[in-house]
This record gives C-alpha cells, structure tokens and sequence, in this order.
C-alpha cells in the first residue's frame, strides 16, 4: 500500500474522529449507535481501515451531521484515487528491489498476462544484463540508490513463472523495442537472441508489431493486463492501478485491437533476426 494512500486514509480518520468529538461522544457511545464493535471506531479514526460509502453515510447520520455526508464521500473518492495511483518516488524510494518483490508476489497470483511494450523488451523476457543496464540508467535517472543486483535477482526469480505450466504469457512487442539500444550492443544481441528462442514456446505467445503495418488503434503506451483483475500502467511519475470493469475492457480491447496486426511465429522470428544482423558487432 503506497504512503500516499496511507496518509490520506489517516486524514480521513482524523476527520471523523473530529466529527465524533464534536458531538460529545466517546468512541464506545458511537458504536453502540452504529451497532458496531468499538474496536472498528477505532481502526476507522486511526486510519487502519478503509471506511465504505455506506459507512461514512451512517457516521454521518450518527453524529447528527448528515449533511457532512458530501464532505467525507470526497474524502473517501480522493483516497481511491492515491490507491490507483502510485508514485515512483515514493515506490522507489528505496532503490528497485521493492518493486520487484511486489511483481513476484503479483505473478504468483496470476493465472495469464496479456502485455504491450512499445519501446523495450518486457521485464519477464530480459535477460540478467539487459535488465541490469535498464535499472542501472533508471536509478540514474531518478536519483534512488542502486539496488541493481538484488533487483535483478527478483526479476530473474520473477521469470520462473515462465515454466509454470499453470500460467499462460500473450505479449505484444512493437518492433522498435528491437532497435532501441538501451544497452551495449552484444547485451542487445543476447537479448534478441533470448526472444527469437522465446517464439512459439508452450504457454508464451509473443507477437511483433512491424514497423508500417495497419492498426486499428495505435500503441500509445505500454500496458500489462492480469488476469481479468487489473491493469498496470506506467508513465514517467507513476503506476496506474486500473480495477474497474470499464478500464479493463478498454484495456482488454486495445490489446485485441493490436493483436490483430502483429506477427507471430516464424514472421516474429524473421523481424526479431533482421534487428540482430543491423547490430554492428566485431
């Protein structure tokens, strides 16, 4: 749970524990009106309990304040709102290795993944050199300690999920993510390597988006869908967390949409081996 929602979630606890305070009644007084255990009084005003829309109408109500209903509703809309997004500042704070364990204990409980990368190879493809360049410049970047190996032990824990024969991977690679050289180019040239023998696996499908083919909605950014539960996004400054049934809809259809234009199989393998022999190696 990210600090941000933390912290509001106690804002919204101090205010109801003023709400309370002003009508004169001490926690076990508003519980036995709610018919609730003093102790829920308690995890609400401290912050340690989400409160429900129908929570906070009857605190309202409880303490003789219904119009103030309105006020705690956009209290409560504003902490879904630090729930879904997550800065990177505050995640990483700490250098990467947080994260990953985060996206271990994620794909533990994911049955399959559907993702689009536009401009780099997905984390659960990388090899160990690859990803070690990708948090190298990150922590550079952002200015976090450098948490690189142990990050890169959690990524490589994280692609055991590859062989589990209970989980299925569909990704989308737009074909620029095989040009952009994040990295030195004989760590590009494993890592392509390591795709091209990825292609046609049991339980991994990977599709490329070619450069000059025909979308029905282009690839603005990259997006990993679990199961039918969530969607995460990432921009410069956050993670999206996108629970909704609308969202994962919209998100479920953008990857069909650009599924259909991708190459699989030994055309995947042809534009994956074209962006290998460009490389300039010795």
């Amino acid at each position: 749970m990210s600090t941000d929602f933390q912290t509001a979630r106690e804002a919204l606890g101090a205010r109801l524990r003023e709400l309370r305070t002003e009508a004169g009644l001490e926690g076990k007084d508003l519980a036995a009106r709610l018919g609730w255990q003093p102790s829920k009084i308690s995890r609400l005003q401290n912050g340690k309990q989400t409160p429900t829309a129908a929570e906070l109408t009857a605190w309202a109500h409880a303490v003789g304040q219904p119009d103030v209903d309105v006020e705690l509703q956009g209290l409560r809309a504003g902490l879904e709102m630090k729930q879904r997004h997550r800065s990177w500042r505050r995640q990483l704070a700490g250098g990467h290795r947080g994260r990953q364990e985060i996206a271990v204990r994620q794909m533990e409980s994911t049955e399959m993944i559907r993702g689009l990368e536009v401009s780099r190879v997905p984390g659960l493809f990388q090899t160990p050199e690859y990803a070690r360049v990708i948090f190298d410049a990150n922590a550079e970047f952002r200015g976090i300690p450098p948490t690189t190996e142990a990050a890169v032990e959690a990524r490589m824990r994280r692609q055991e999920a590859l062989y589990d024969p209970d989980k299925t991977f569909r990704f989308l690679v737009c074909e620029a993510a095989l040009y952009h050289r994040a990295c030195p180019e004989d760590v590009m040239a494993e890592q392509l390597d390591r795709l091209y023998n990825l292609v046609g696996q049991r339980r991994v499908e990977l599709g490329i988006l070619p450069f000059g083919t025909q979308l029905r909605r282009t690839a603005p950014h990259a997006f990993w869908i679990y199961d039918r539960r969530l969607v995460i996004v990432e921009t410069i400054s956050e993670e999206l967390w996108l629970t909704g049934q609308e969202d994962l809809q919209l998100y479920e259809r953008a990857w069909d949409w650009l599924a259909e234009s991708a190459e699989y199989g030994a055309l995947a393998r042809r534009l994956i081996g074209r962006a290998r022999a460009s490389l300039n190696l010795a």
